[in-house]
């Protein structure tokens, strides 16, 4: 049975990329625009750099590392969940999920695959070309350890905001409504841009605790390059590792207990 499963997986995602892609035009006029709006969030962050020459302590090429790290977890992360995820409520509201529980499939694993989402094509070029000159211009001596824990923390961040954004969707499993609360992510993740030690005691506990996103940004990149992490301190880099994984064991244990309490659309 999961042999066939894995074997679908594969059709699912093409069929949904060739449907994204039947205006190939208008799919890549819409990638140009992502670069160009987060492009321009990253040259508002070099105007800050223009004037103060460091934020927090971080240098130039060293924010473009952090930027870049943070935008590409979370277009990998999110391009396997967030839009499946938050048309769930909608799927919940008119009771189409019904019709997901009585296939011979999970609906989990149909929701994400047949909706994976390739329209962050755009934040990826962009993130990797970033990313790319950051490596080259920071001041760190790359090592075979260096590059194996960025790699890894960076696996560990885009599952660590899979994670979040299932949960925040199972969520309507139980409320009906739960697209609120990624209102409350977003807010939050957009504060991730930045180095942690610039916020005040109470956020940087929220964004290491209740909504970890720093785990996915600023913790592992200044854990890498040295910086001194607020609270965690010697304990940044593994927290950053082991970060992701366990919060997908938490995610798969709150979309059971979510399934579990559906009651169908009458409630």
């Amino acid at each position: 049975m999961l042999i066939r499963h894995l074997r679908v997986l594969p059709l699912l995602v093409r069929m949904h990329v060739r449907s994204q892609m039947e205006y190939r035009g208008a799919f890549w006029l819409d990638r140009l625009a992502q670069i160009l709006s987060y492009g321009s969030v990253f040259a508002t962050i070099g105007i800050l750099l223009a004037r103060f020459d460091t934020l927090g302590g971080w240098t130039w090429p060293e924010l473009a590392l952090l930027f870049s790290f943070q935008l590409l977890a979370y277009s990998l992360g999110a391009a396997m969940s967030f839009v499946q995820l938050r048309d769930l409520e909608e799927l919940v509201r008119l009771g189409t999920f019904d019709t997901l529980l009585v296939k011979p499939f999970s609906p989990w694993a149909y929701l994400v695959f047949s909706g994976l989402n390739i329209g962050y094509t755009g934040h990826v070029i962009l993130a990797v070309v970033l990313m790319g000159w950051a490596v080259l211009s920071v001041d760190f001596a790359w090592s075979v350890w260096s590059v194996s824990f960025l790699v890894a923390a960076l696996i560990s961040a885009t599952l660590l905001t899979a994670a979040l954004i299932t949960m925040i969707g199972a969520t309507a499993l139980i409320w009906v409504r739960s697209n609120h609360l990624f209102s409350i992510f977003f807010g939050f993740w957009e504060l991730t841009r930045y180095p942690l030690n610039i916020f005040p005691g109470g956020i940087q506990t929220i964004l290491i605790t209740a909504v970890p996103l720093a785990l996915t940004s600023s913790v592992p990149v200044g854990a890498l390059l040295g910086k001194p992490i607020p609270i965690l301190g010697n304990w940044a880099g593994p927290a950053s590792l082991v970060a992701g994984p366990i919060w997908v064991l938490i995610a798969i244990a709150h979309w059971r207990y979510a399934t579990g309490k559906y009651q169908g659309a009458g409630g």
